[in-house]
């Protein structure tokens, strides 16, 4: 951390004296010596470009605004007002942000995020002054250049996710140069795309074609580069910011168009060959669909619903032999598990309520993921034929079926059974069987129990915040060898780096790309089932054929859409795409709009009692909510920008 500030010193000294160093706009660098001397030999500009990679979001965290900006994820009350003064990110779910109250901007580093900004001046500074240490190689330089101009054009696309049309910082501008001169306008979205595209394509020859490994593990290389490439150009496909009609008066002074209102279909061509261009090098470099490498852990053998929920979790949570992460957060470690952690039943009474205490508990999936995932037979729950979804919420025995997914003898409702595995790897719930953490006997596993008054569940207590307000936790984001407390321990943390992007999240893409090209097609369909046979679920044409009422579907270019967005919300599920995906679909007023945040009845500590839905929150969103309002100040203070619609 010392280094860190240090080096924050060097490269932007006025950050806590001057207001300019902080302006949306306002991209000047500092005259200063200090720059001779962070350039002055390789191992000094080495920190520079580390600094330069700590801008990058913290994606675990409630900075990001994709774990708790919309319908996926909620916390309990006592949480939000309390613990995180507010909770910036669940404000925005709940549409609380205005342009005088703006959350979680990343414009001016408020809320605990990054100032993207002097992010892209501090790209700008190395890439000035690369050559100037004497002891690097040319090689060695051009790598470096590529890296930083890669991370430029990341930073960019974060900010045009939330903006849409942004101003692009090309280079900096003289620290003599008129204040005027200094304030940038906003440019349209089709330019900002093509300007970081042009970023990361001038710069991938020059990327390690693998990982650095080592001490330089999650530093840009080939494949990186290329999914975000690929990433950048499904977003300026989609229905966002191509053909939206949705701003009809959105142009800036020069009577340009800042989001596209006429569709492109060529977008989606490019969109989708820079798919199969980042899968190819991901692939050549040895990236794979993880599977879990054994059958049995430590003595104990394990059956294989046991390892294919084990496969599920490890393709996010698995640490050294983990070929299916492309680009891995290193320095953004996963430290925050017990909050997706549960407290677990222990009918032996060793777990001592200090050990509990270490376990927090408050990461709340909502009903309305649970009620996403497909079936056992890999559809729908409203549309399998074999499911008894009008009854969903009905109480159910344990049956010989579910052993390994619900604790035998436990009564649960309907909608925890006859689900594929990606539900039993990824939802935490009452009954529910949650193997490992210092337990890996299928024998004597932990049992989850989460209503009112149990180990898991609601205590009552005012000062206690460590429950989930929904009825169900994120288990899938829990490393599967961390160990829950026993015997006075606390709970024991296997870190992990954060997963920003792995090879299913391209598979997926490829596939939503080519369906938007052509349709329906073989090809489509492979690559949705490389990541559904990982998930142990039938192929898409035997499962709509099969098991569908409403087998028509696959065969339909809109129907099959909705099944691709579907398979990607079930897969990626809490890893922060689901919010941007919606975004970028213009499916959030679909999904948030006079739509309800539900759980179950968790103060209840009766079965019956338990397993009624309740209401938590209500939400709204407007097409405005869209894109992030323009911090009012800046508008104030620069009169070329032009504030979102509808704000």
């Amino acid at each position: 951390m010392k280094r860190l500030i240090k080096i924050l010193a060097i490269t932007c000294p006025a950050l806590f004296i001057n207001q300019s160093c902080d302006e949306f706009l306002d991209v000047v660098p500092d005259d200063s010596p200090t720059l001779d001397i962070a350039f002055e030999n390789r191992s000094t500009a080495l920190t520079f470009l580390a600094t330069i990679y700590s801008y990058l979001p913290d994606y675990q965290s409630i900075v990001n605004p994709a774990l708790f900006g919309g319908d996926e994820l909620w916390v309990n009350e006592i949480v939000q007002q309390s613990v995180f003064n507010g909770f910036p990110a669940l404000e925005i779910a709940q549409g609380q942000q205005s342009e005088g109250n703006t959350r979680l901007s990343y414009t001016t580093g408020g809320d605990g995020t990054s100032n993207l900004y002097i992010a892209l001046r501090d790209c700008n500074i190395l890439l000035e002054n690369i050559d100037s240490p004497f002891d690097m190689s040319e090689r060695e330089k051009k790598q470096w250049t590529a890296e930083a101009k890669v991370l430029k054009a990341y930073y960019h696309f974060w900010l045009m996710r939330m903006y849409g049309p942004i101003p692009i910082i090309r280079e900096n501008l003289p620290v003599d140069v008129e204040g005027s001169v200094a304030k940038r306008e906003r440019e349209p979205v089709d330019v900002v795309v093509d300007y970081i595209v042009g970023l990361i394509d001038e710069s991938i020859e020059d990327l390690s074609p693998f990982d650095l490994g080592g001490s330089e593990l999650g530093r840009i290389n080939q494949p990186i580069a290329a999914a975000i490439k690929a990433k950048i150009l499904m977003t300026a496909a989609s229905p966002l910011f191509n053909g939206n009609t949705d701003y009809p008066s959105f142009f800036d002074s020069e009577n340009r168009e800042l989001i596209n209102s006429t569709f492109v279909p060529e977008k989606w061509i490019k969109a989708a060959d820079a798919c199969k261009e980042a899968i190819n090098l991901a692939e050549a470099a040895g990236h794979t669909l993880y599977t879990f490498p054994s059958n049995s852990i430590g003595p104990n053998t394990i059956s294989d619903r046991t390892k294919r929920k084990l496969s599920i979790r490890g393709s996010v949570t698995e640490i050294n032999d983990n070929t299916e992460v492309i680009w891995k957060a290193t320095g953004r470690q996963n430290f925050l598990q017990s909050r997706y952690m549960a407290k677990m039943n222990d009918p032996l009474g060793i777990i001592t309520q200090f050990a509990h205490t270490s376990i927090q508990s408050y990461y709340s999936p909502t009903l309305r993921i649970a009620e996403m995932f497909y079936t056992e037979n890999g559809v729908p729950i409203s549309e399998d034929k074999d499911f008894d979804y009008a009854n969903r919420f009905n109480l159910r025995d344990f049956d010989i079926g579910s052993t390994l997914n619900i604790n035998p003898g436990h009564t649960t409702a309907q909608l925890h059974f006859q689900r594929e595995p990606r539900f039993y790897a990824s939802l935490g719930f009452d009954g529910a069987v949650w193997f490992g953490h210092s337990r890996f006997d299928e024998n004597n596993t932990w049992n989850c129990n989460m209503k009112g008054g149990q180990a898991g569940g609601f205590t009552g207590d005012a000062s206690d915040n460590t429950w989930s307000v929904t009825g169900y936790l994120p288990k899938k984001m829990v490393h599967y060898q961390s160990a829950h407390p026993e015997a006075g321990a606390s709970f024991n943390q296997q870190q992990y780096p954060w997963p920003i992007i792995r090879l299913a999240d391209l598979y997926l893409l490829c596939a939503e790309a080519l369906n938007e090209v052509s349709g329906p097609s073989g090809e489509v369909y492979g690559w949705m089932n490389k990541v559904r046979s990982r998930a142990g679920i039938p192929d898409v044409e035997e499962a709509w054929t099969n098991f569908s009422t409403n087998p028509a579907r696959i065969s339909n270019k809109d129907e099959l859409r909705k099944i691709i967005h579907r398979e990607r919300m079930i897969e990626l599920v809490f890893e922060g795409h689901r919010f941007w995906d919606l975004r970028r679909w213009k499916r959030s007023v679909e999904f948030m709009n006079n739509k309800r945040i539900r759980g179950w009845t968790i103060n209840s500590g009766s079965t019956a009692g338990f397993y009624n839905v309740r209401t938590i929150f209500q939400q709204s969103f407007d097409t405005k909510d869209y894109l992030w309002p323009i911090p009012l100040d800046n508008i104030l203070s620069n009169p070329k920008l032009i504030q979102n619609p509808g704000w």
